[in-house]
């Protein structure tokens, strides 16, 4: 199953959405979550809201709420054992065991309280780093694949209620 078929399926009955983009901006492909959301600033409908969250995801809980999204796409570097830009859908359930960037509260902590404040579809799209040393950009196969995705959901995002 191709990662926009995934998408599509994860994306059926959606109303708003919110998609919050995940890492530090100083460690390399750890980066890749806040980049995909600056590549999609302008170029999405007004039911759906960017937020780049960096290292602390557990701050926009409130704005999050407020916006009462029917799904919450989580975007971020996780640790998969594949090749570098390898990119996967993971639901909000398998999030607790898989390792992921450089963030100060787990993900799953996240997931869990907003499960029981609004109740969204979750999931997270993870993206496999190359390397996530200090003061590096996205390496070649990062940015690829941030690339790909950036058109998969621009695509997805811009068709009439999804």
């Amino acid at each position: 199953m191709t990662l926009l078929s995934q998408l599509e399926t994860w994306l059926r009955h959606s109303k708003n959405i919110v998609i919050l983009g995940v890492g530090n901006p100083l460690r390399g492909d750890d980066a890749v979550g806040t980049q995909i959301l600056r590549q999609l600033q302008g170029k999405v409908p007004n039911h759906v809201n960017l937020i780049p969250c960096e290292t602390v995801p557990e701050n926009f809980t409130s704005k999050i709420i407020k916006f009462n999204p029917t799904h919450v796409l989580i975007i971020d570097s996780a640790e998969m054992n594949e090749e570098a830009g390898a990119v996967r859908l993971f639901p909000a359930t398998k999030i607790a065991g898989l390792p992921v960037s450089t963030h100060n509260a787990p993900l799953s902590m996240l997931t869990d309280y907003l499960k029981h404040a609004i109740n969204p579809k979750m999931a997270l799209l993870g993206i496999q780093p190359k390397q996530t040393e200090l003061n590096q950009g996205l390496s070649k196969e990062v940015e690829k694949a941030s690339g790909q995705v950036v058109m998969v959901l621009e695509r997805l995002l811009n068709r009439r209620g999804g």
